[in-house]
Order: C-alpha cells, then structure tokens, then sequence
C-alpha cells in the first residue's frame, strides 16, 4: 500500500487552486487520514503560477514531504502573456514547465490538454522515461465549458486524480454539497462524476493508490492564523485594530469576522502607525486589545511599541514574517524579521517575543501571550510567518476545548484602590518605584474612583509626571527591565515549557531551529536516527526572555549542533550566540532563503554537511561553526 500521497494542484492564481485543495484536504481528512497542506502563490490578484501541496498519510505528518507524487497540472488560464520570450517567460505553462523537478520517481500527471501544450515542454518525453512517471492527458477545459463554467475544470481535474488514486467519492461530494447549492452544485457534481468514470475505465500504469487510515477523535482542519485568532479570542480579546498586509491579513480578517460575534470590535485604519496607537487605547481604558502586521507595517509599530514599554501598558501584537527588506516577497515565507522584532526600539525596551511552530503552539502561545501582557503590563509579541500562517494541518477537535480567559490581570478595583498608595496631590502612584513582587505596579482603569494618574511617554515619577531625576530614571528602569527575570522564572515554573524537544535524550548530536520549521526538522530528525545516526532537536519559541538555562542544557549535552532557520544571516544563531557565546564553536548554520521552506531532505542533508563533509543540497547554504 502506499504509505502517503502528496498531491500537487498547479495553475494560475484566480483559477481556484487554493479552494480546491481545501476542500481535498477536508475530504482525506474526513477518511481517517492525516493532512498537511503547503502553498505557494505569487504577489498577483488573477494570473502566475500558484501551487497548493497535500499531503496525506495515515500517520501524523509534521511538514510538507521531499518532493511530491501526483501532479494536477491546469494551467494558467490568466497568463499575461502566452510567449515563450515573453518578460516573465510563457505563464501559461508554468504550472506544469516548473513543477516537474520535484516530481518523485513514478510518480503521476494529469494535465489540461485543452490548455497545456505538452509539446512546448521542454524535454518531456525524455523526463518522463527517465522517471517513470505516469501521464494521463485529459481536456478538463473542454469538460468544463460543455456542462458549466471553464473555472468548474478544477472539478474535473479531482474527479480524474480521486480515480486514479482509487479514492471514493462520497466525502469531495458532501464537502461540494456544503458549500454549493442549486444549479452550481448540480453542474459541478456532473463534472466530477463525469471525469471520475471516464478515468475509471482507463487501464493504470502506476502503483500509487491513497492511503486508508482512521482517526480515533473528530478532527478540525486549520492553519497557523486560525489557531492565533481563536486563542485571542478565548484569552478575552475583545478589541483589534489594523491596517491590512500579506501574510498578518488573515489573522486580522479571522478576528474581524469573529468579534463581532462576542461583543468586540475591529477597527480597520489608515496605517499601521495609527492601528498600534488605537489598540493601545483600547488598552489603556480596559479592553483586551491586539493589533499586529508584516515586515514593513510592524516598522511603522515601532514608535507606538516604545509608547506600550514607557506607559506599561499592556498589548499583543502579532508580527507574520514574510522575504524582505522592504516590500522583498510578501507571499514567501522568510524569518528575517527576527532581530527586527526584538530590538527595534527606543532605548531598553522590556517587550516579550514567542515564537509558535505549529498550530497547537500558536493556540497556546497566543492565550500566554495575552497572560502575559497583562499581568505584567508589557507588549507582548507572537512572532510567526506565511508557512504557518497560511498551512492547513488536521488537529483534535478537543485540544481547543478550554475555559476563556476574560481576567485583567494585574488591575485594581476601586476597594482596592482606596486603600493603595497615592501622591499627597491626589493622584494614584500607578509607577511605583518598588512595588514589591514581580516589579509589577498594578494600574487603574480609567474612570475609576482614586485612579486618576498620568500615562507620559516621557519618563515620568510614580504618579506619571514628566521627570529627568537621575535616582527616579535609574529605579523606574530597573523596575521594568526586571520584569523580564520575572517572566522568566513565571516561564520555567510553568507545567509545560514552550521549548520543544524531539529523539533521545542521550543523542550525541542537536539540531536547534525556532518558529515553523520545527516540524520539518523533527521529520528529519527521525530519518536520521532510522539511518543509525545519534540526533535530537530543539525548538525554541521563547525568544525574549531567553530560555537560557532549557538552551543551555540542549547545548551542553551534545558535541555539536546544526541550527536551521529561514534567514540569510543566521539571526537566530546569532541570538543564541548573544545569549550562550560559549557554545558558538560547536553551532553550525543550515540557511534558506529562496522562498521556500525547508524539506526534511534538506536539513537530512545539512546535518551530513556537519559530520561527513557532505555538500548539502543546493537549495541550502551551509555555514560552519566559528573557526572550523
């Protein structure tokens, strides 16, 4: 049997790729498999080449796989220009011409004849002997035109890949059923129907058939940004301001939707400079509040963000990391915002910054996120990117099934008010230079009787007066930067750490990634141990304050250590190296940054570039530890 399927659609952005691989996904999850979907898309509204992977297996799969099988080539109905010499080459065959290298060895291809020159492709009869592959021509747009619409030849192309894969029908026809009616449902049923028997009374060339697997609770389907969206809202977020960006938007439209719906509000604004501020008021007069962007929206973040540390007051903001600088690639996934997001600031700041790596993680980093901030009045950061933000993965329907969170944190009431410290003027000390544990001086809401207090971004005394007196800069300093050492003892006592390992716990060697990519190394470490390699890894998702002592013991357990991340520089090494300089002799980097994130093959490869000299593969760039 087939241990996993991993189906390509290929075509043009505006021909339906991405809905239609949601709903394949859905169908193989809802027939007890296990699902992971990557997506790659261009920076264009209709037309360039767009590609959804799904993956499927009957076992858990933490990362998009090493290559695919099973290619649906459709073509790019809206190409610009159909030229081979054409700018920006003939768009109208990308989505079979550039999706062939990282087709496996027997694998399948279905394409739109009634599209698709095949003849135009180069070297293609050659290719598809030397790799067995298996190619079934169909005219999906001809099927399409004579019963509906040419966009229903999607429809066709899943009807002709279910049957060659030998998959029923039943679930694609109730999830079509969902979100269909009428004289659309009915067209679009025929087609499927249509191209599924035609293809049946094929006689099949290849092996490949989709796995059958069972799952023992109800499962969801959901990305990374779900996952972000539902935790605010189940920590008590009542209150989002942004402005929109690729990738943040989806987080942002996700809480738009939802708000509404529990008594909150979403605002959108005229910039991002605007959305900070707007949140922190929300803030600042009782609300939970969030706002958040990409690269060059979080930069405009900057000034408000320092407002947030001076004022101690308390916000999530969510930074979707996307290929920079500037306007760089916003629909390919790149984790170089890193150093952005944890020094961009004016002066010292006391901010904290998690990391999530899967959807489990941005659900519960999220909820900690929000705790956080306000029970020590700091903005909080979720810092992920587009691979998990815009990845579909199948979760236990269960795991979400948890209390909400509505409490205020370090917030006084009016009794409690009464009886705290104020100036002999009348106003409350809400800046207290030492307020005693965890160096949290709780504040007033306003409106509240007794709590009357300024909120200065100047440095300001207790009561929040513009002041320049030395011993009151050097104690209200102090007092905030050792937030931080609270925290992160908060975070070591906590019942589970939000620092992942994975493999024996006597390996003799370590891979450390953060974020995203620490599904595919865990993949890769597996593979590694199956080949009788000695491995194990860590993902780190507190980035500030540092999990010092967890990174700390990683390191000193293992003799050397390859750490993986989607930048050009090796930021977060770097960050390691800052925090832990000791341990730099034995870290090498394994770096991407080509838009894509990485394979288990590539950091498979890495970690042999480590201990054999071994190129690693060409996707990949490999920097060895200081002084080898």
């Amino acid at each position: 049997m087939t241990e996993e399927i991993v189906w390509r659609i290929a075509g043009g952005s505006g021909d339906g790729i991405d809905s239609t691989s949601q709903n394949f996904a859905k169908a193989l999850m809802r027939s007890g498999l296990h699902v992971f979907t990557h997506r790659h898309y261009p920076s264009r509204i209709r037309g360039g080449h767009t590609y959804v992977e799904v993956r499927a297996s009957p076992e858990p799969v933490k990362s998009r796989g090493d290559g695919y099988n099973c290619l649906l080539a459709l073509g790019d109905s809206f190409a610009r220009n159909p030229q081979e010499d054409a700018y920006y080459g003939d768009e109208e065959m990308k989505p079979i011409v550039e999706n062939l290298d990282e087709l496996r060895e027997g694998g399948v291809i279905v394409y739109d004849e009634g599209l698709v020159d095949i003849d135009a492709v180069p070297d293609f009869e050659e290719r598809v002997e030397e790799n067995d592959w298996h190619v079934y021509p169909m005219d999906l747009r001809a099927r399409a035109r004579e019963k509906g619409r040419e966009v229903m030849r999607n429809t066709a192309g899943v009807g002709a890949t279910a049957a060659l894969l030998e998959y029923e029908l039943d679930n694609i026809k109730h999830l079509m059923s969902d979100a269909m009616s009428g004289d659309v449902l009915e067209t679009n049923l025929e087609i499927l129907e249509d191209a599924y028997e035609d293809v049946q009374g094929m006689e099949f060339s290849h092996d490949l058939r989709m796995p059958t697997g069972e799952h023992d609770e109800e499962q969801v389907l959901l990305s990374g940004s779900n996952a972000i969206a539902y935790g605010a809202l189940d920590a008590g977020c009542r209150f989002i301001s942004g402005y929109p960006m690729t990738p943040w938007t989806e987080v942002f439209s996700l809480m738009s939707k939802y708000l509404p719906k529990v008594g909150g509000i979403s605002e959108q604004v005229e910039d991002e400079i605007a959305a900070a501020a707007l949140a922190l008021g929300a803030s600042h007069a009782g609300a939970k509040a969030m706002s958040g962007s990409s690269g060059g929206g979080f930069s405009l973040m900057t000034e408000p963000l320092g407002l947030a540390e001076m004022t101690e007051t308390p916000v999530v903001l969510v930074e979707a990391m996307r290929a920079g600088p500037a306007t760089g690639m916003p629909t390919k996934p790149e984790q170089s915002d890193l150093e952005h997001v944890l020094y961009a600031s004016q002066g010292d700041s006391t901010r904290v910054v998690l990391a999530p790596s899967n959807i489990e993680e941005a659900y519960d980093q999220t909820r900690a996120a929000f705790e956080i901030a306000y029970d020590y009045h700091v903005p909080t950061i979720v810092l992920y990117d587009q691979k998990i933000g815009g990845e579909l993965r199948n979760v236990d329907e269960s795991f979400f099934d948890r209390e909400p969170a509505p409490d205020l944190g370090a917030t006084l009431t009016e009794e409690e008010l009464a009886e705290a410290a104020h100036h002999s003027a009348g106003k409350f000390n809400r800046y207290q230079h030492d307020p005693g544990e965890k160096g949290v001086s709780p504040r007033s809401i306003p409106g509240q009787k007794g709590g009357r207090f300024l909120a200065e971004s100047n440095e300001h005394t207790p009561q929040g007066h513009i002041s320049e007196d030395p011993g009151n800069r050097t104690a209200q300093v102090d007092r905030r930067l050792g937030k931080h050492d609270s925290i992160r003892e908060q975070l070591n006592d906590a019942d589970g750490s939000h620092q992942t390992t994975h493999g024996d716990d006597d390996a003799a060697y370590g891979i450390m990634t953060f974020g995203s990519q620490q599904g595919t190394v865990e993949e890769a470490v597996d593979e590694l141990n199956d080949a009788g390699y000695s491995v194990k890894s860590m993902g780190v998702s507190d980035l500030m304050p540092f999990p010092e002592a967890e990174v700390t013991e990683f390191l000193e357990s293992v003799d050397e250590c390859l750490v993986v991340e989607m930048t050009a520089s090796g930021q977060f090494r770097g960050l390691v190296q800052r925090e832990l300089g000791r341990f730099g002799p034995k870290m090498h980097s394994l770096l991407k940054y080509n838009g894509n994130p990485f394979e288990p093959a590539e950091v498979v490869d890495g970690f042999r570039s480590v201990l054999e000299g071994d190129e690693p593969a060409t996707t990949t760039r490999f920097v060895p530890a200081a002084g080898d």
